[in-house]
Parts: C-alpha cells; sequence; structure tokens
C-alpha cells in the first residue's frame, strides 16, 4: 500500500488501479484511526495503517458498521456491505498478535454507491438509511 493525496473512485466499480477494481461488493475497503488507535492499546505496540492493507483510512470517529448503512467519504457515497476481516498477513506485517488486535476494528467493505475523488482532509458524513 501507498500513501497518496487523492484518489478516484467509479460508481459500481471501486478505486482505479485498485486489485479489486470491479468486483461485485469489495469496491473499497475504509479503516478508521480511532478504532486503529484502540487496536494499537491492545496489541501494545504500533500499528501503521498503510501495513493494515485498507484502501482508505478515516480521522472522524468510528465506522459505522451495519450493512446497507450509507455515508459519505468527500464527493463518494458508499454503502457498508460487510465488516472487514482481519488480513492474517497481520501478524507478519505488523507483529504478532495484530490481527486479534484488529478484530472488529479492521474497518469495512464498502460498495460505491456515487464516485467521485476523495481526498485527504475530505468530510466523512453519515447518510440517512434508505427505506
Amino acid at each position: 500500500m501507498t500513501a497518496v493525496e487523492s484518489i478516484e473512485i467509479e460508481t459500481a466499480a471501486g478505486i482505479l488501479g485498485d486489485r479489486y477494481h470491479g468486483s461485485r461488493h469489495r469496491h473499497v475497503s475504509v479503516q478508521s484511526v480511532e478504532e486503529l488507535a484502540e487496536a494499537e492499546a491492545t496489541h501494545a505496540s504500533a500499528l501503521n495503517p498503510l501495513l493494515t492493507r485498507r484502501n482508505i483510512t478515516i480521522s472522524a470517529g468510528r465506522i459505522p458498521r451495519d450493512p446497507g448503512h450509507r455515508w459519505t467519504v468527500g464527493e463518494v457515497k458508499l454503502e457498508v456491505v460487510r465488516d472487514a476481516a482481519p488480513c492474517k498477513l497481520l501478524d507478519d506485517e505488523l507483529g504478532v498478535g495484530a490481527r486479534t488486535a484488529m478484530r472488529r476494528r479492521a474497518g469495512v467493505i464498502c460498495r460505491v454507491i456515487r464516485g467521485g475523488t476523495v481526498a485527504i482532509g475530505d468530510p466523512v458524513a453519515e447518510l440517512p438509511s434508505p427505506t
């Protein structure tokens, strides 16, 4: 993973250039700085966000986890598909116990409802659930 200033995300497809671009449901993975801090406290060591294998890291609190929940990051509208399971490579990348520390803190997998650009510092907002 490489940190970038902004990314282009396509509706119903995901991040341009990402290995999951065009997949059916796994368009974007998102994690939270707050949840990473909780995992660091449990793990008793720093967890580099670049090594957690997530596409976007937000600093706007906890992530909504309920499937179907809709929210925006910048101009991009996302819908939560499922909780992201901690990758089995986390212990190799971040140290033994990192995978366990990340359980229920590893972010979410989202479908892209409306594409656009996401840049560092973009606002994050929850949307009313569809009825």
